[in-house]
């Protein structure tokens, strides 16, 4: 039997891949070892990069009905408030906030949407081999119910079944990373008292870290250090109160568990995130500390990143090394991710007082001076994740500046399906739409009005038709004049709102091979 992909792993990273592709009209076949869903898991919070990508799988609006809005992201030491770093001071996103939400109920959300586009999920078959890995065409040999055995020709093979990956382990890909000397015991619970339900508030003190996530309705997901567990005995009730008493803010009561777990935290890469025609994405990818809640929006960043790649190549409009550019990219987004949830997890694992100390006056002091909003919020919310490869080979194309974003940037615009309406608002305000599934061109007028502005337009959507849409913001102010600057300049756009390269009005002739460029490059 011959697919055009195939993906093992029905999680949330697998199923939105499905739904990306199967969006761009690309058949998929979508396979998971587990009959069921777990009904627990880790992941809580979905952050404002992942909200603006999902619009375009009409997936946002309906996890903001189902998501508790979290406002930012507070740090507590000894019990009082270092700082916090607001998701809702956020000017360059059409949403500024978080979502606590179950992981189970954004599964479950996708899952849906993945139905509505003619998919579904193959439950209880497992990847049990793969042949002619490094081929054109691997062959993924499959165990069914009941003992029943398929060979499935695949075009491309997608790993996205979470950290014990039989795709990366059946390509011999390596893991490495390191193992943190702490475990974490996590439950949900109906939580009153003092602690904050509009934040996501981290706890430290010199005997361990304490997390709250709100979920809504009351429930928040509470998550401790611990000392290594010896058993498999879920923690109890008294047991999380007694540390909640211990290092939380003020005082705060813990109502009854829904569930409870122990789990030692690792951290790890994959060397290689394409292999040939396989790919990993997710925790088949990357595994990281559970501090800053990044794991999830991270592995469905990728799923964005590989969809609009893995759609362009297989309708014939990008060239295969485009694949290349996952790989890089994706892997340099994971490395940054980890290096900054391993540092706080860092934080809440210091004893000594003057390393507590330093930590306090810096986290503190970067409050006070407006760092902590500058510079945390955006990398917490990932709206701060650039591309420093494409944009180290393209800045020479760059136009000066200090505001105008540079390559390898994100640009505060939306991806959406087509049809491409121009301009649309949310949340009180406009913003400008984007081709999601493929390359746009903002015209941009700049600051003035410009003689002959129309008649260029014109020219540039002779230019790069069919290969890209060009479309004309038509607003003056706001975050994404002041990404592009003051003066008229043409933009060339990713599916995924990150720009490629500016081009001048002077050059608009340029615009073919800017937009090849891009096609081939990325």
């Amino acid at each position: 039997m011959d697919e055009q992909v195939l993906i093992v792993g029905g999680g949330p990273v697998g199923m939105l891949l499905a739904c990306e592709l199967l969006q761009q009209g690309v058949p998929v076949r979508l396979i998971d070892a587990a009959r069921e869903h777990s009904t627990h898991s880790r992941a809580t919070i979905v952050w404002p990069r992942l909200l603006e990508l999902l619009r375009h799988t009409d997936l946002t609006d309906r996890l903001a009905e189902r998501g508790h809005p979290i406002d930012g992201v507070t740090y507590f030491s000894h019990g009082r408030p270092l700082g916090t770093a607001w998701m809702n001071r956020l000017r360059d996103t059409p949403y500024p906030f978080a979502l606590g939400i179950a992981q189970s109920v954004t599964e479950e959300i996708i899952e849906g949407r993945l139905g509505e586009l003619g998919g579904k999920v193959e439950r209880g078959v497992r990847l049990s081999e793969i042949r002619n890995a490094h081929g054109p065409r691997p062959v993924a040999v499959l165990a069914g119910p009941g003992g029943t055995t398929e060979e499935v020709q695949t075009t491309w093979l997608v790993g996205a079944d979470g950290a014990h990956s039989s795709v990366r382990k059946l390509l011999g890909a390596s893991f490495e990373g390191e193992q943190f000397d702490v475990s974490f015991a996590v439950t949900d619970a109906e939580v009153t008292g003092d602690v904050p339900l509009n934040v996501l508030s981290y706890c430290y003190t010199p005997e361990g870290s304490l997390a709250f996530a709100p979920l809504g309705a009351g429930i928040s997901r509470v998550a401790v250090s611990v000392p290594h567990a010896t058993d498999d005995t879920p923690p109890s009730r008294e047991f999380f109160q007694s540390i909640i008493d211990e290092r939380g803010p003020g005082r705060t009561a813990l109502g009854e568990l829904r569930f409870s777990t122990t789990f030692r935290v690792h951290a790890r890469i994959a060397a290689r995130f394409r292999i040939g025609h396989c790919v990993l994405a997710g925790d088949a990818a990357h595994i990281m500390s559970p501090a800053g809640a990044q794991g999830m929006n991270t592995g469905l960043q990728d799923a964005v990143n590989l969809g609009w790649r893995l759609g362009g190549v297989l309708r014939g409009r990008l060239p295969e090394r485009v694949l290349d550019g996952y790989d890089r990219e994706r892997r340099d987004a994971a490395h940054a991710v980890a290096r900054t949830t391993t540092l706080q997890t860092d934080w809440g694992l210091l004893r000594k007082g003057r390393q507590i100390a330093v930590r306090d006056i810096a986290l503190r002091a970067a409050s006070a001076g407006g760092l902590l909003q500058r510079g945390l919020a955006p990398l917490v919310a990932q709206t701060g994740v650039r591309y420093p490869a494409a944009a180290r080979r393209l800045l020479r194309n760059s136009l000066p500046g200090k505001r105008r974003a540079r390559p390898g940037e994100r640009l505060p615009v939306l991806p959406v399906a087509a049809p491409l309406a121009p301009e649309f608002r949310v949340a009180g305000r406009t913003w400008t739409a984007i081709a999601a599934d493929g390359f746009t061109v903002l015209a941009w007028p700049g600051n003035r009005t410009r003689p002959g502005w129309a008649d260029l337009v014109r020219r540039a959507r002779q230019l790069v038709a069919p290969h890209a849409v060009v479309a004309e913001p038509r607003y003056g102010e706001g975050p994404l004049a002041d990404a592009l600057g003051d003066a008229a300049v043409f933009a060339v756009v990713r599916p995924d709102g990150y720009l490629h390269e500016t081009v001048t009005p002077a050059r608009v002739s340029t615009l073919p091979a800017a937009l090849d460029a891009a096609r081939a490059r990325q």
